[in-house]
């Protein structure tokens, strides 16, 4: 992963992916995925998204992971919460009450340092990561996960126009890493793509099949 090029994003403050309130099309979809109050949900590379202080209200709890410690600093601050760090192999990891976070790379989580999950939400994670990493990502989440079920947010455009990320991922790509997906909502991007391009944004319900 490119460990620089997130670094410096969150650096320079270049981070217009951090939205100003929990992602709508979480508040919307959620309950597809079925889950009872006190249910522990994953979230790959999480940043300080405030989607996190929403499934904390909503009385979920909340593990992630995430690349740049200083969001995992700045997400406890807005929370206003004290973490408990400590190391898990080669990662960081801040805890409090209904939430842990690791910081570094995702692929080196383990499932037996993720421990149980009841779901993933992939708001920023496989968007974020270029083509030739996003079948080792979701064969490596799907691992650590048990391959718990997963609403997911992805973003379509044509690539050739503008470079990412988000990089576009069409859904010919979401259900050949996951097989079993259904698509919830598919709408156009008000703006378009960094406010130039049309881009249309999903929204999936991955893996739920089984438990129907």
């Amino acid at each position: 992963m490119e460990h620089n090029f997130w670094l410096d994003r969150w650096q320079t403050n270049q981070i217009g992916f951090h939205l100003a309130d929990a992602n709508p099309l979480l508040v919307k979809h959620f309950k597809a995925l079925a889950l009872p109050a006190g249910s522990r949900i994953f979230i790959p590379l999480c940043g300080k998204t405030l989607d996190i202080t929403w499934l904390l209200s909503q009385g979920y709890r909340v593990v992630g992971a995430e690349l740049v410690e200083m969001a995992i600093v700045q997400l406890f601050d807005q929370l206003g919460v004290p973490p408990i760090m400590t190391t898990a192999g080669e990662l960081k990891r801040y805890s409090a009450h209904n939430i842990d976070i690791f910081v570094g790379d995702v692929f080196n989580i383990t499932a037996d340092m993720l421990g149980a999950v009841d779901a993933t939400y992939d708001r920023a994670a496989l968007v974020a990561l270029p083509s030739e990493m996003r079948a080792r990502y979701t064969t490596h989440l799907k691992t650590i996960t048990q391959h718990a079920p997963e609403l997911l947010i992805t973003f379509e455009y044509d690539q050739a126009l503008v470079q990412g990320p988000p990089f576009s991922v069409n859904a010919a790509e979401v259900k050949t890493h996951y097989g079993d997906a259904t698509l919830l909502e598919s709408n156009d991007l008000p703006q378009g793509m960094k406010g130039l391009y049309p881009a249309k944004e999903a929204t999936w319900l991955v893996g739920c099949a089984r438990r129907r």
